[in-house]
C-alpha cells in the first residue's frame, strides 16, 4: 500500500507543470506557444531568462528528488522503491495529468532529481558531465543526451545495485528519444545555442 501510494504521489508531483504555471502566473502567457513550445526549464530560461528559468530548474528537480528520497527512506526495498517513485515523477513530467496528458517536458531535471534521491554520486557525476558539455558546446540538448548516457556508466563504475544501473539505461534511452528532434536539428545545423544571459521580450 505504501509503495503504491508513493508511486501515485511521484506521478502527481511530476505532473506539476511548473514551467507552464510560473510563466502563466507571472507573464500571463502560455509557454507552449513561445520558443520551442516545451514546458521545461530550458525553454523557459531561453525565452524568459534566468529569473523564471532557474526556479523551474529547481522545482522540476525537486519533483523527482522528493518521491525518490521518500522511497529510499520509507519503503523497502529502498533503491527499487526510490526508482519507481522517481520514474513515476518522470512519467508525470512527460505526460502531466494537470495538462490533460498533453506533451510535457523532456524529463532531464526530474531525472536528475531522482538520481539525487537514489544514487547521489551518479547524479553528481552526470551533473558535472552536463555542465562541462554545456559550457563547451552551449547546446543544452547535447549536454542532456551525454549526461543521460553517463548515468548507467557512472552507476556501474560506482558499484550501485543492478536496479540503479538498469534504471540508468532506461533513463538514458528516454532522454535520447525525447531529444531526437534536437539531434536531427543539430545534424542539420539548425539547433540553437543556449545563452545564459539571454532574455526575450514578451
Amino acid at each position: 500500500m505504501a509503495f503504491a501510494a508513493l508511486v501515485v504521489l511521484g506521478y502527481l508531483l511530476g505532473s506539476c507543470p511548473w514551467g507552464y504555471w510560473l510563466v502563466l502566473l507571472i507573464r500571463h502567457e502560455d509557454i507552449r506557444k513561445v520558443g520551442s513550445g516545451n514546458i521545461g526549464a530550458t525553454n523557459v530560461w531561453r525565452t524568459y531568462g534566468r529569473y523564471l528559468g532557474a526556479p523551474v530548474v529547481v522545482l522540476d528537480t525537486l519533483k523527482g528528488f522528493v518521491p525518490a528520497l521518500l522511497g529510499m527512506l520509507l519503503v523497502s526495498p529502498h533503491h527499487l522503491s526510490g526508482i519507481c517513485a522517481g520514474a513515476a515523477a518522470m512519467l508525470g513530467h512527460w505526460r502531466p495529468i494537470f495538462l490533460r496528458f498533453a506533451k510535457g517536458g523532456k524529463m532531464v531535471a526530474t531525472c536528475g532529481g531522482t538520481f539525487f534521491g537514489v544514487a547521489i554520486w551518479v547524479a553528481l557525476t552526470a551533473g558535472l558531465v552536463w555542465l562541462v558539455v554545456f559550457l563547451t558546446l552551449r547546446y543544452a540538448s547535447v549536454a542532456s543526451v551525454v549526461a543521460g548516457i553517463a548515468l548507467p556508466v557512472a552507476a556501474a563504475l560506482y558499484g550501485y545495485p543492478t536496479s540503479v544501473i538498469l534504471f540508468g539505461i532506461a533513463a538514458a534511452g528516454a532522454i535520447v528519444y525525447l531529444h531526437w528532434g534536437n539531434l536531427r536539428r543539430l545534424r542539420a545545423g539548425t539547433e540553437h545555442r543556449f545563452h545564459l544571459r539571454r532574455t526575450a521580450s514578451a
